[in-house]
């Protein structure tokens, strides 16, 4: 019996400090991240190779970014995340990174001036959400799906004020879109008003028309 209450103990003891470890990741978000704002989060997979077509247009959609005044924040990895602090920096713009602290991670991408990194996924999610205007989301995985569901969600549910959700590459996104409205609104799950949340568009510069015309800055 004591040496349950000496484990018990002692998890209290450690959750008790991870308190203070989560505080401090929150603190030094904000403030690295004061003056940022406005800025646009841009996701999608580390897997996208510079040789790719869509890695490019992470570049070209960054580059724009900038040139109309954002800042640019991605999770500060490779693919489609190098790719947009690449197009931010060489605008001289404000290129964040928001790493994330993994056992098989790779270390972050050379392309970021400003880069913060995070043990806790929900502070670093924290951080996208506070500081973006807008989310664009490139083709990518698990992670990609997570921070897009994320997003809809909190629009969904009012715990946030809507902004632009933005997904580029229609044919690579098409079969989600195709099984939401199939699937989740013939089933009720969500009403029609939902999927106004999201919008498709593929051209760079039709992606920064869409933001300025939608967001108050």
């Amino acid at each position: 019996m004591a040496e349950r209450q000496y484990l018990i103990d002692d998890i209290t003891i450690k959750d008790s400090w991870r308190l203070f470890r989560i505080l401090s990741e929150f603190v030094e978000g904000f403030e690295t991240l004061a003056d940022v704002q406005p800025a646009v989060s841009i996701f999608g997979s580390k897997s996208m190779s510079p040789s790719n077509p869509t890695y490019d247009k992470a570049v070209q959609v960054a580059k724009l970014l900038v040139e109309n005044g954002f800042s640019v924040i991605t999770g500060g990895g490779a693919g489609i995340m190098e790719a947009a602090n690449k197009g931010a920096q060489e605008k001289g713009g404000k290129s964040i990174g928001l790493n994330i602290d993994l056992p098989k991670e790779e270390p972050p991408n050379a392309y970021s001036n400003i880069r913060l990194s995070f043990r806790y996924f929900f502070v670093r999610k924290m951080m996208f959400i506070k500081y973006a205007v807008a989310y664009i989301i490139f083709p990518g995985g698990f992670g990609t799906l997570d921070e897009l569901f994320e997003s809809i969600t909190l629009i969904q549910t009012a715990k946030i004020k809507p902004f632009p959700v933005i997904l580029v590459e229609r044919d690579y996104w098409q079969g989600l879109l195709d099984w939401i409205k199939g699937t989740l609104l013939k089933a009720e799950h969500i009403s029609p008003e939902d999927l106004e949340i999201m919008q498709v568009i593929d051209d760079p510069n039709e992606i920064i028309k869409y933001i300025k015309r939608t967001v108050i800055i």
